[in-house]
């Protein structure tokens, strides 16, 4: 097999006996991960993102498929047998031992010599931030701290592929932002491979190369962050990721790249279609589709001021400082947001005010309702 790949998954299946039946945890999950790319796994609780992070680590065995990390086929070899590193939700870190003895544990156990221990702990260390603590116990540390001591563990036995499942979890909101970046920067400084998985559809955009997005045991789509954002495959890729107003209007034409729909009080609005393995999503005239609009797409005026524009009530409207976020009632009931950058001195649309919408239909993108 190529190495070109660090990691590759091959029609990989998990089912779990459940209740006199089956539980199919994993469905046919394949997926190619580059030497350095960092890919996130991201989805809601209960939809297979763990179940295939711990089939890759080796701590389960899958019902089907194939793993191969480094060209080699890994799919029953032993979690010990297949020189990756794992950071566990808990950082399980030994609360008696000091951090030095936390992160030279692998090493240790490895057989290297004393010198090589102490040189590669304390480079390590230096690389997390953690120079100087090494004496430190674990219950002496800060959550943050601590996070970093178990990166450091891990970094010590250059893994070939870094296995991370909700690592930020335990953190409180400020310490995550801080984490998230330093986890990334690390990753890119090292160059390893990365396997990330996350509930946080923030961490997943800000840290991924690529993001697996993962449903009921099946993938739904793989991409760059700015792919799934701008470009979503499904409606629940387009309401996963971010925010989305998904409004369904009436198919009135259609060609090979655009889809134009009836709005609300006469007029219509043309956007691309979704484009899924080289091809426009098929919608035909007739069809009612979900027009995917993201609220900082959508611009609020005064009905009175707007000669164009899709008619609407505010329900709400909320300051946000850089901001204001507006929650707007259509003709026909449908609710959308928008999300309007504030400059000083502008006009803000109190609830009951009639506006106008201005769409940028360049932002947006018809799917099928399905």
């Amino acid at each position: 097999m190529s190495s070109e790949f660090a990691l590759e998954l091959s029609d990989v299946t998990k089912i779990f006996a459940k209740d006199r039946g089956e539980f199919r945890a994993v469905d046919n999950v394949n997926l190619q991960v580059r030497q350095g790319e960092m890919v996130v796994f991201l989805g809601p609780s209960g939809c297979g993102k763990t179940t295939t992070l711990r089939m890759v680590a080796g701590f389960e065995t899958p019902s089907s498929g194939a793993i191969r990390i480094q060209g080699k086929d890994m799919t029953t070899v032993p979690v010990n047998k297949r020189g990756i590193g794992f950071v566990f939700q808990n950082y399980a870190l030994f609360p008696h031992m000091s951090v030095f003895k936390n992160v030279s544990y692998g090493l240790k156990a490895r057989g290297e010599g004393v010198e090589a221990i102490r040189n590669k702990v304390s480079a390590a260390l230096e690389l997390v931030g953690l120079s100087g603590s090494g004496d430190k116990f674990p219950n002496q540390l800060s959550g943050g701290e601590q996070q970093r001591v178990a990166l450091a563990r891990v970094i010590v036995m250059e893994p070939s592929l870094l296995l991370m499942d909700e690592p930020l979890s335990n953190l409180d909101a400020k310490l995550r932002l801080h984490m998230r970046t330093e986890i990334r920067k690390l990753q890119k400084h090292l160059g390893i491979t990365c396997m990330y998985v996350t509930h946080d559809q923030a961490e997943a955009l800000t840290m991924a190369d690529r993001i697996v997005v993962m449903n009921r045991g099946k993938v739904e789509q793989v991409g760059t962050p700015f792919d799934l954002y701008n470009a979503p495959r499904s409606l629940f890729v387009a309401d996963f990721i971010g925010q989305a107003n998904i409004v369904k209007l009436p198919v009135v034409a259609v060609d090979d790249v655009n889809v134009t729909a009836a709005i609300p009080e006469g007029g219509t609005l043309t956007a691309r279609c979704a484009v899924s393995d080289g091809e426009c999503t098929p919608l035909r005239k007739g069809d009612v589709a979900a027009l995917i609009v993201r609220p900082e797409s959508v611009g609020v005026e005064f009905a009175d001021r707007a000669e164009k524009g899709i008619r609407a009530v505010v329900i709400s409207a909320i300051f946000g400082g850089s901001d204001v976020e507006y929650q707007v009632r259509l003709a026909d009931g449908s609710m959308v947001k928008a999300s309007v950058p504030y400059r000083n001195g502008m006009d803000i649309c109190r609830e009951g005010s009639r506006v106008s919408l201005v769409i940028e239909a360049a932002n947006c993108v018809f799917l099928p309702v399905t």
